[in-house]
């Protein structure tokens, strides 16, 4: 080859390299000039402290100490809590879908469980947790750096006073200490991650007492020590523009919770002032007036209930108040969460989840009936109470021991608030009929936005898109997550529109993904109508995310519920010129059996039937965990999933069409009203 020949002879760069650069153009495209300006200085920022000696922590002084907002009660029962502390001590530990892990004792804490990868332990901030060849799956390395296991220990030693979970503890922590320092490694590369440990071991501080503290004044100082510096980490690297989601809520609430637990720096009155103007703002700005979560994912409302109600019982107990509004929009979420909630008390999986424990003070059973339980008790709300069903240890750990009294006081019926059928901003309408009872028909239509600032990072392609339970069984489910910074394929489908009851075109998204976390081009959506009555519920919706074709497509949908025949009519209405390829998705929860009939599919479980009729003119299949291509799956839990039926039916329409489905609930058995799990 001559010299002047046109080629480039430099190698092709691998796959990795051009997603991970792909990756940083679509990040970059999403960004205001200002945002970019943040982040280059805070590029500079890290490159300064990566060369600068970790400063000396002032001497603690001795003061007033907090009041506790975690208290024991004569109510919970010791034993499981002995039980796990005892399979912690040997090194055992579940994470995420990991059951029984062996993650030593002491814990190595720079290492991935599932992949096994070490990561190294360059400086925190400069570090690509994303990379899983560098660190594995950050989420499994992440979970039991959060400590919540530590809150396990001290409940368990508070409860028997057993220095051995005292020990454990301890050896956990100094362990931590060295394997650890400040700044360095992966668990120094997220605020939101060492703000929730600074959450947990604020707990685990007041439960274990400053009588046992005091016996090991060198432990106590290296913890607190500990603390000034998770603390001045998160106050001077909190996520703002378009990553000031979910996780500037958490590191809100871990700078509060430090301030109230350890007030023994001048810092600290900071630390609690910042927090709780944060939580202030972002508790406004972050969740509609009608109680959705903007970020549009059911997980992440719970987690930033948690967060925020777990704050205001701290706030409460040490004379710092939070506002009227405030502790509204803390109602109102609540009230959403009521409202999508069936009979049987299953919540729709609707947008992200990734099941990492938050605050070590679990509930040990659904999250959202624990939360509900626990705002019956701040509301005074019957209606609350019924959807708990019981009160937890988690209730009975933040309000003492008077909870159970109070909660079994409180008359469900007399403030009981009628259920709540609209969130026009959340774009959530609830569609159905004799709630609270074994012949519930519970809908929820999806109207709502994509996802929260620029990037939606936690939303999912699921415009105009339904779930459906009958008898407080589900049948029709959005499928759920599955999979975050590892498994791109995976990631891309149970994100992407085809994992949605709702309606494609030509085999692309609504929405057009840019990355996990990212969305380049967001489909808006709507609610054109909204009628309700004792014979009829009426829904209609629109998106725009195939006006972007070369031929536009417009979707409409209109969700009809007669009452009395306890029939569902469905009617896709699609405005175009040309013709396209048209897919209609039905997600069946795992448990049911999908038999064909006659112009659809029968489906049944627990004595229940449910019939999908399906438009003419089209051609339907059934997947059940299929991988090619990808359908068929439903993801209960982070990293699990497993086979369900998937009824797909496809055509190619040109010109104006309405596809009419119809869902018919045939019958169920007589039996007793539903009980809580």
């Amino acid at each position: 080859m001559d010299a002047p020949e046109p080629r480039n002879l430099a190698p092709d760069a691998s796959p990795r390299l051009k997603r991970k650069l792909a990756w940083r153009l679509n990040r970059l495209r999403c960004m205001t000039p200002a945002e970019v300006a943040s982040r280059v200085l805070r590029a500079l920022q890290a490159r300064t402290e990566s060369a600068l000696r970790a400063r000396e922590v002032p001497r603690p002084q001795a003061g007033p100490a907090a009041k506790a907002w975690v208290h024991p009660s004569p109510r919970i029962d010791p034993a499981p809590y002995v039980a796990r502390v005892e399979r912690i001590a040997e090194g055992w530990l579940d994470v995420l879908a990991l059951r029984e892990v062996d993650i030593g004792s002491p814990p190595r804490w720079n290492r991935d469980p599932k992949s096994g990868i070490e990561a190294p332990l360059a400086f925190g901030k400069l570090l690509d947790y994303r990379d899983p060849d560098l660190v594995g799956d950050i989420k499994y390395l992440w979970e039991p750096n959060r400590h919540a296991h530590l809150v396990t220990l001290a409940q368990a030693f508070c409860l028997t006073k057993n220095r051995t979970y005292f020990v454990t503890l301890k050896e956990h922590l100094e362990s931590w200490f060295v394997a650890c320092p400040y700044g360095r490694g992966p668990n120094w590369s997220s605020s939101l991650e060492v703000a929730i440990r600074l959450a947990n071991w604020a707990a685990a501080w007041q439960l274990l007492g400053a009588e046992i503290l005091d016996e090991h004044p060198a432990f106590r100082d290296r913890w607190l020590a500990g603390v000034y510096r998770h603390a001045q980490f998160v106050r001077g690297w909190l996520s703002g523009h378009s990553s000031a989601n979910n996780h500037l809520i958490g590191e809100a609430a871990g700078l509060f919770l430090a301030g109230l637990a350890w007030p023994h720096w001048r810092a600290a009155e900071k630390w609690r002032a910042t927090g709780k103007r944060l939580l202030e703002r972002e508790a406004l700005a972050q969740n509609a007036p009608d109680g959705v979560n903007r970020e549009q994912a059911l997980w992440y409302q719970q987690f930033v209930l948690d967060m925020l109600m777990l704050c205001l019982l701290a706030g409460k107990a040490n004379g710092h108040w939070f506002s009227p509004d405030y502790e509204a929009r803390i109602e109102a979420m609540l009230d959403f969460i009521a409202s999508v909630m069936d009979a049987g008390g299953n919540v729709p999986m609707i947008g992200d989840a990734d099941d990492g424990m938050a605050t070590g003070i679990s509930p040990g059973g659904s999250p959202f009936r624990s939360l509900l339980g626990l705002g019956a008790l701040l509301f005074g709300r019957g209606d609350f109470k019924l959807k708990a069903g019981r009160l937890d240890d988690r209730s009975r750990w933040l309000l003492g021991e008077g909870a159970d009294a109070q909660f079994e006081r409180l008359d469900a019926e007399r403030t009981r608030l009628p259920l709540r059928r609209t969130f026009p901003e959340g774009g959530y309408y609830v569609l159905g009929c004799e709630f609270e009872t074994p012949r519930e028909i519970r809908l929820v239509a999806d109207a709502g936005p994509l996802g929260y600032r620029s990037i939606a990072a936690h939303g999912h392609a699921d415009a105009l898109s339904f779930t459906l339970s009958a008898g407080g069984r589900e049948f029709l489910v959005d499928p759920g997550t599955y999979a975050y910074h590892t498994q791109e394929r995976w990631r891309q489908y149970f994100r992407g529109t085809s994992a949605h009851n709702t309606l494609r075109i030509d085999g692309v998204d609504q929405s057009v993904q840019g990355g996990n976390f990212l969305w380049l081009r967001k489909a808006r959506a709507g609610c054109s109508l909204w009628l309700s009555c004792a014979l009829k519920d009426s829904f209609e919706g629109w998106h725009d995310g195939y006006r972007r074709l070369e031929d536009p497509v417009k979707h409409r949908r209109l969700i009809d519920l007669d009452k009395a025949a306890r029939r569902v009519r469905i009617d896709d209405q699609l405005e175009m010129e040309e013709a396209h390829e048209v897919e209609l998705f039905f997600h069946c929860a795992e448990s049911c059996r999908v038999d064909p009939v006659e112009g659809g599919y029968l489906l049944e479980q627990d004595g229940i039937c449910v019939r999908l009729t399906l438009p003419e003119n089209g051609a339907a299949q059934v997947y059940r965990g299929s991988l090619a291509p990808l359908a068929g799956w439903v993801s209960r839990a982070f990293d699990q999933r497993e086979p369900a039926a998937t009824v797909v039916w496809r055509a190619r329409i040109a010109g104006r069409a309405v596809l009419r489905t119809g869902i018919d609930i045939l019958q169920d058995r007589a039996r007793a009203p539903l009980q809580p799990d």
